[in-house]
């Protein structure tokens, strides 16, 4: 598959196994500041807001924002595009062929976002696709290649620690709507 590709297949899983349903909300190509001068914009590839529940007010203000930036090689993941990590949970969306040529460089790769994106957080999980119901020790040890005819699911392979969110809600729904959709 090409880089293109694979980040279709990465984008139509996510979008399937993890932001559809019922109470669900999310925008995909969020733009975040946008006006406020050539090359301060930023792009989140994926945003979901997730209330606690919306019978209340309350609620729908305790609710947590998600970042998922879709990376389809190591390049990509070092291309200084993109891990935009301004929710209070963040995501790598990944293969696990990626996976285990970025799995040595995690310190490498905080660093990175430290220096491309400043107001990113470096508190990141990775998701990997995986065929259903294989185990994620035997895709480790030999990925399945993406174009096989199988049912794939995400799967986290590296847990994302919440962290603290330095923009209003306000503001990010207000990017989810305009982004259109």
């Amino acid at each position: 598959m090409t880089r293109s590709e694979t980040t279709k297949f990465l984008s139509d899983l996510l979008i399937r196994d993890r932001l559809s349903g019922i109470g669900k909300y999310y925008a995909s190509e969020v733009t975040l500041d946008w006006g406020k001068g050539k090359g301060k914009e930023k792009r989140i590839d994926f945003l979901q807001f997730s209330p606690e529940s919306q019978l209340c007010v309350g609620d729908i203000e305790k609710g947590i924002f998600t970042c998922y930036e879709i990376k389809s090689c190591k390049e990509d993941v070092f291309s200084g595009n993109g891990l935009n990590f301004i929710g209070e949970k963040n995501y790598i969306v990944t293969t696990m062929e990626c996976w285990k040529d970025i799995m040595g460089d995690l310190g490498k790769l905080q660093n990175h976002i430290e220096m491309c994106n400043p107001e990113s957080s470096t508190t990141f999980g990775i998701m990997v696709a995986r065929p259903f119901p294989r185990s994620l020790t035997d895709e480790f040890e030999n990925p399945t290649p993406l174009e096989s005819d199988v049912y794939w699911t995400l799967e986290v392979i590296k847990p994302c620690r919440e962290s603290y969110r330095r923009r209003s809600m306000s503001e990010l729904l207000f990017y989810m709507l305009r982004s259109g959709r």
